[in-house]
């Protein structure tokens, strides 16, 4: 398999160096930048696998390199990780509001930021195996990774991608948030339960179509289940 590509996105040189010395050792790909501009054009060049992204970087923000990237066909289903001084509830809901999957507050050690990245890739690199997945008028291809609905092809995120796929697996089934977090982060993250209601509003606004029900049930003090 052909090794993953990391885009780097960091505005300290010594944090940059070594994080870059570390993902090449372990046998990434890596780009890296200091400049949100640079990291949109190495992005547009060649699609990454994943990007570690900084919020206060130099040129464009990192919040908005993230909003570009998502907004972008090429780039939607990238999975970003940003990384932050800004550690305030707030500002986690803005970056996860954004785009990002997830969110790394400095300071920070470098191997969890390594076991996080491994983590995702491991998600969104399976084995090619797996059934068609069908509840209702969508269908879940998970060798070809995409979903339709009504046979229209549907634009999800990684992390929505994800909790689709989950919900898809047990329809009817009722999961509470920290269930949800299990089954889709995994359970070594510390992710916040609102991180669960985050995705769930950005899974409903992505396989949304005119004249369709929302398949996505929110069950009142127990959580949410995926119905036909």
């Amino acid at each position: 398999m052909a090794a993953a590509k990391l885009l780097l996105v960091e505005d300290d040189p010594a944090l940059l160096e070594l994080l870059e010395y570390r993902f090449r050792n372990e046998g990434y790909d890596v780009r890296a930048t200091a400049d949100g501009d640079e990291a949109l054009m190495l992005a547009s060049e060649e699609s990454p696998d994943l990007v570690i992204l900084d919020w206060m970087i130099e040129g464009t923000s990192g919040i908005e390199v993230c909003r570009r990237l998502r907004r972008d066909k090429a780039t939607a289903h990238v999975p970003i990780i940003m990384l932050t001084a800004r550690e305030s509830e707030d500002d986690r809901i803005r970056g996860l509001d954004t785009g990002a999957d997830d969110y790394v507050t400095k300071p920070f050690s470098p191997r969890e930021l390594m076991a996080r990245v491994a983590a995702v890739m491991r998600r969104i690199r399976p084995a090619l195996a797996g059934e068609m997945l069908e509840v209702g008028d969508i269908a879940l291809d998970p060798v070809a990774h995409k979903v339709k609905r009504r046979g229209r092809e549907l634009q999800l995120g990684p992390t929505e991608y994800r909790l689709l796929k989950f919900f898809m697996e047990s329809p009817g089934r009722v999961f509470s948030r920290s269930q949800l977090l299990d089954g889709v982060w995994g359970t070594a993250s510390d992710i916040e339960l609102r991180t669960v209601d985050v995705h769930i509003r950005r899974l409903r606004k992505a396989i949304d179509i005119p004249e369709a029900k929302d398949p996505v049930r929110t069950v009142r003090s127990a959580g949410y289940s995926f119905e036909s």
